[in-house]
């Protein structure tokens, strides 16, 4: 989209305003080190994207800003001022920039920084995060599903699933917190998400799906890296699950002209 009011900065800033109730409870309970954690993902995502406006002509846009703080909020703890830049370069070059910006890259740019420091770095511990921080996400998903930048089925999708699990004792509690932080700031993204309606319940699905599995069977995994885990497979998935939304749409429509 680049006319109109709905264009990529619309839907940018939209979702801006919907993390706040979530960024402000963070950064309320975190202090002055999430602050840092914050600033330094800030400046090390703009300067990506100064750097590729300047080189290819390529606008910079809000959406650095969304992942800077999926980065900040959910990263490994302790990695220090040279993993932290590194990790958050490639996330912003090989998942976003090098794609042509936000709205055409495959994965969110925060997932494949986390995944990225995940993997680099397995040593260092996975945040937490207290009670509070975990409900304001909730007002977060209500606040992009009135704007209409979180797809509806991808967040019903993943609840209904958790839910289900849940009082089947199947997803722990101490896992819903992260599940739930991951969803709207990850999973529950307008770009790497689904794009089809029947996708989207699927995707969701899935997400909530692979948490119930890793709860089962990943031993001395911490909440958060499940769900990130999750939530890259997730979005992995979502084109293989719009194709087969497709194919159903297609097969449908063949059905009252006589075709097979």
């Amino acid at each position: 989209m680049t006319k109109g009011l709905w264009d990529r900065e619309t839907v940018a800033l939209m979702l801006l305003a919907a993390y706040m109730p979530l960024a402000l409870t963070w950064l309320w309970f975190g202090g002055t080190d999430a602050l840092a954690r914050l600033l330094l993902a800030l400046v090390v995502s703009g300067i990506w994207h100064l750097v590729f406006m300047l080189a290819r002509a390529q606008p910079p846009s809000l959406a650095g800003a969304i992942a800077a703080l999926g980065v900040a909020m959910l990263a490994p703890e302790d990695l220090g001022l040279l993993r932290m830049v590194l990790g958050v370069s490639f996330g912003a070059v090989m998942g976003e920039l090098v794609f042509g910006g936000w709205g055409r890259n495959v994965v969110n740019p925060a997932t494949v920084t986390l995944s990225f420091l995940g993997f680099g770095f397995p040593a260092f511990p996975w945040p937490g995060f207290v009670e509070p921080v975990a409900w304001a996400a909730i007002p977060a998903a209500l606040i992009g599903l009135a704007f209409g930048v979180m797809p509806a089925g991808v967040i019903l999708g993943a609840v209904l699933v958790g839910v289900t699990a849940s009082l089947a004792g199947l997803l722990p509690a101490v896992l819903v917190p992260a599940a739930g932080i991951v969803l709207v700031l990850l999973v529950a993204c307008p770009v790497a998400s689904a794009a089809t309606e029947l996708a989207r319940w699927l995707n969701g699905a899935f997400y909530g799906a692979l948490m119930v599995i890793f709860a089962i069977s990943w031993d001395g995994a911490a909440p958060v890296q499940m769900a990130v885990s999750a939530a890259l497979l997730a979005s992995l998935a979502a084109p293989l699950f719009d194709e087969i939304a497709i194919g159903l749409w297609l097969a449908r429509r063949r059905r009252p002209h006589g075709r097979s």
